[in-house]
């Protein structure tokens, strides 16, 4: 069950949705917010380039945190696509446990009523 703090972080992450076009591709197919260690609320939204550059809305987000804080933990976050919430890909996962060991432990929101810890979307994580 999504707590209310839960729901607003949802909220956050659809602000960061919505496809728009740029030269060379587009930006906003998935929208991220997350919760830090030092609870800030950290927002972004994916990259998509024709010549393969881009990245993730988690990447933005986390970039982010990693920028203006000293934070590495992340409490909670959060994916909005198309079709609502949506899992972080392989990479992001990886991401956020190279980052911090810890974020192992982060709840990430997957479904409109349901959150995982991130050792459940990546069981054989890199140590």
């Amino acid at each position: 069950m999504l707590s209310e703090s839960d729901k607003n972080l949802v909220e956050e992450a659809k602000k960061f949705f919505g496809k728009r076009e740029v030269k060379g591709g587009t930006i906003g197919h998935a929208g991220c917010a997350l919760i830090s260690e030092s609870d800030q609320i950290f927002t972004g939204s994916s990259l998509h380039l024709y010549c393969g550059i881009g990245f993730c809305g988690e990447h933005t987000a986390i970039s982010q945190m990693l920028s203006q804080t000293k934070d590495t933990f992340v409490k909670t976050i959060v994916s909005w696509g198309k079709d609502g919430i949506l899992p972080p890909c392989g990479r992001c996962r990886e991401l956020l446990n190279l980052i911090d060991e810890r974020n192992l432990n982060t709840e990430v929101i997957i479904s409109n009523d349901k959150k995982v810890k991130l050792s459940d979307l990546l069981p054989y994580a890199w140590k």
